[in-house]
């Protein structure tokens, strides 16, 4: 995703669970923000614009601070397990013209042969990338694919100007069809239904 999105910082002066949770009521995030050799620097998010921003994958954020800006991209969302709001963020700087690696996700499209099901081996894919030109997401077609097909990640057409920086071999998606239950559960069914038809017989014999 090359649009960079902007999100007006400032410096964090309060620490500890309590400041942190009267910024989070005071609808800012707290984060930090680090790389370059630069010391990390503990900053107040916009609560509303960091979450907008942070639904696009790798998104590329240009933060203001105190007059200057710098380029960062989420390394780490750490959010509420239950109410799944945004709690801390890290950013890492980037500058233009500098590869990164990150995690794109893998989205299938298409569907594979009639009677057949595909099995998602592995969700995401470690690229590498410029930073002001990331992926938001990579495309794995199964159209027509037959029983027993597979897709590694060296068959995966990668958008342009990326390169897989994690393991060819490993697989992303493989076709199966459907198979019946095991020998143990066709015998466990079997018993199932003759105790069943054996007991009304039981009964009227009582």
């Amino acid at each position: 995703m090359s649009d960079k999105l902007t999100l007006a910082a400032e410096k964090r002066t309060a620490f500890g669970k309590g400041a942190a949770r009267r910024a989070r009521a005071a609808h800012q995030i707290p984060a930090v923000i680090y790389g370059h050799g630069t010391d990390p620097l503990h900053i107040l998010l916009p609560g509303h614009d960091t979450m907008m921003a942070l639904k696009h994958q790798n998104a590329l954020l240009t933060i203001t601070i105190d007059g200057s800006s710098e380029m960062a991209i989420a390394k780490d969302v750490q959010r509420d397990p239950v109410r799944r709001i945004i709690e801390h963020v890290d950013l890492l700087l980037v500058k233009k013209g500098e590869k990164i690696t990150v995690e794109v996700p893998v989205h299938l499209v298409g569907e594979s042969a009639p009677g057949t099901i595909h099995v998602l081996e592995t969700t995401s894919l470690q690229l590498e990338a410029e930073a002001t030109h990331l992926p938001e997401f990579v495309e794995v077609s199964i159209e027509g694919l037959e029983e027993g097909a597979k897709i590694s990640a060296s068959d995966v057409v990668l958008p342009q100007g990326s390169t897989l920086a994690t393991d060819t071999d490993i697989t992303v998606v493989m076709i199966s069809v459907p198979r019946s239950g095991t020998a143990e559960d066709d015998a466990a069914d079997v018993a199932a239904e003759t105790a069943a038809a054996a007991a009304p017989a039981a009964t009227a014999a009582e």
